[in-house]
């Protein structure tokens, strides 16, 4: 409508260009795009930001909204509100956004736009009365949206005269010209070979080319207050120029810097292994480029006796884990082991110390612990009112605590638990979809650290120690979980010469226990008849035989048990 692509460059899905992203019709990275458009005979520049929808990239949702005067809420006309919606309107309304409601898909057969018009003014609390009605598809009621952004959004300050200020809200990594940095000038003005300086990492940099996106980079001499473009300096790594930090000159530094700006923690830990051990150094490549372009992937050398070397990695949560991991498979052409996801305990011991422990392997010894803490995330759940029933059972399965429901609708309830995180970073989410059919959608926010009653479930074989299968988890659920694994290793390790127990302990307590029976040759088979006493002798030599070679034997696990029991590890916690 605008102009800004070419007709020859046009294709389906013109901002998603990962090939994640087009196969799950999802959003991963934000794509900033720069518009001219002509309204009532007057040259207008619009800036937008296609954000990520998704809980895990919050942040940078909330950095994208804080270079901006606006922004559409495009609400499905057949699906209605979703949780991930409402968050992130939220967002927008804490930084003071003119926000306009737009109605999307009104070509689809299942559209009920007056429904959902009152839906959004009933949930959110916006006047809905001019709400746009668009199908984006068929390209009904986009000079509308144009026309509207014009209207109702404010032009931004002038505030060119004051220290140069500049909020960052992406950046990504380019082979040749090292981190390429998309910033929305707030205050002051930025030319083409300024001294630059990161306000949060404190380094400088002399912007080598500054420039506009309009959606391909374009060059520029000098950027003013309220323009957004990008910056090249030969930045070496995308850790020097974080999400949200602040640009200001070298010479002239502004006073403070941007409010907002926080370091990605990750929530969520796994190890990632190579099948083929040969692989460690791609794996460990692979790792690096893609930390170049995403500073929240956090990862550390980790060694397992049972799949070899690997790397322990933090991610923002699941959805961000399972792209990682489909990125290093398919751009790096890896094949990968991942290991059941946990979480960060906090340990407190009895000298006072706190300890953060990603790893069970990593956990003080009993002695040594006053209390573990783990982190609870706030969940809230939207859902047509039939499935409320199922969803609060599934909350409470998952040592839920319930805080609230409310009805946003007469037939849509949203449904507030408080529930630790190792509970939802299992199979939560598609038990969630499962039992309401796809209909329910969630959103959750990490809350803080509260005290359980944990401990490490060790899973012994013959004797010894398997710490690669230890695993932290809730006293009232170690049962449970120790039974399922001990059945299911049973079932995967080979019969061996001697009898072999498997047993599931606590400390030294055991707590579930299955034996695989020792292969036995028949001795008895040359004795017919005869004295009792000649087959005694014979099964008590071999019983001897068999004592001896427990001692001294050792039983390999192979790497399909680990496999079956790392996912069966998924499902049981």
């Amino acid at each position: 409508m605008t102009g800004t692509v070419q007709k020859r460059e046009m294709k389906e899905q013109f901002l998603d260009n990962m090939d994640l992203e087009r196969e799950r019709g999802i959003t991963i990275k934000l794509q900033a795009a720069r518009m001219r458009y002509i309204y009532e005979n007057e040259p207008y520049c619009l800036n937008l930001i296609d954000t990520p929808g998704h809980v895990d990239f919050s942040y940078e949702v909330s950095r994208s909204l804080a270079a901006c005067e606006g922004a559409l809420l495009v609400v499905d006309a057949s699906q209605g509100v979703e949780a991930q919606t409402l968050a992130n309107v939220y967002l927008a309304l804490e930084n003071n956004l003119e926000v306009i409601p737009v109605l999307n898909k009104i070509d689809l057969p299942g559209a009920e736009p007056s429904r959902i018009s009152q839906e959004i003014e009933e949930v959110v609390g916006l006047d809905c009365s001019n709400a746009i009605h668009c199908s984006a598809k068929e390209g009904i009621g986009i000079t509308e949206i144009l026309n509207a952004i014009v209207q109702r959004t404010p032009p931004p300050n002038d505030t060119a005269d004051r220290p140069l200020r500049a909020l960052i809200f992406d950046s990504y990594y380019d082979a040749y010209r090292g981190v390429i940095v998309y910033f929305r000038v707030i205050d002051g003005t930025i030319k083409k070979g300024d001294r630059i300086v990161f306000m949060a990492s404190d380094k400088d940099y002399f912007a080598d080319e500054i420039g506009v996106m309009s959606p391909n980079q374009l060059p520029v001499d000098e950027l003013y207050a309220g323009e957004v473009g990008y910056l090249s300096a030969s930045i070496r790594s995308v850790a020097d120029a974080r999400v949200g930090d602040t640009i200001s000159h070298y010479s002239r530094r502004a006073k403070q810097s941007l409010p907002g700006y926080k370091e990605a923690t990750p929530m969520v830990f796994c190890g990632l292994f190579p099948v083929d051990a040969d692989q460690f150094p791609e794996l460990r490549d692979a790792l690096e480029k893609l930390q170049l372009n995403d500073a929240a992937l956090k990862f550390e050398p980790e060694t397992s006796s049972a799949m070899g070397f690997g790397f322990r990695c933090g991610f923002l949560g699941l959805l961000h884990m399972e792209i990682v991991q489909e990125r290093l498979e398919r751009e790096y052409n890896l094949t990968l082991i991942t290991t059941a996801p946990s979480v960060v305990y906090r340990v407190i011991c009895t000298n006072g110390d706190t300890i953060e422990c990603s790893n069970p392997s990593l956990l003080p010894e009993p002695g040594n612990r006053r209390s573990i803490e783990e982190p609870f995330v706030k969940i809230e759940m939207l859902t047509p009112k039939d499935y409320i029933g199922p969803l609060m059972e599934l909350a409470q399965d998952r040592r839920g605590e319930f805080k609230e429901l409310k009805f946003i609708t007469e037939n849509r309830a949203s449904i507030t638990y408080q529930l630790p995180l190792a509970e939802m970073v299992g199979d939560f989410f598609d038990q969630l979809k499962s039992r309401s059919k796809g209909y329910a959608s969630m959103e959750y926010s990490f809350v803080g650290y509260r005290e359980s009653e944990l401990i490490k479930l060790d899973i012994l074989i013959n004797g010894d120690h398997l710490e690669p299968l230890a695993t932290i988890v809730h006293k009232d659920k170690s049962y449970a979980v120790g039974r399922a694994l001990t059945q299911k290793l049973k079932e995967l390790i080979p019969r061996q010469m001697f009898k072999v127990p498997i047993q599931a302990c606590i400390g030294s307590k055991v707590i579930a226990s299955e034996a695989l029976s020792a292969i036995r040759k028949d001795v008895l088979a040359k004795c017919y008849g005869g004295d009792i006493t000649r087959k005694k002798k014979l099964l008590k030599k071999q019983a001897e035989g068999k004592r001896r070679m427990k001692a001294i034997g050792k039983v390999d696990v192979p790497q399909e048990a680990f496999m079956a029991v790392l996912k069966l590890e998924k499902e049981v916690l």
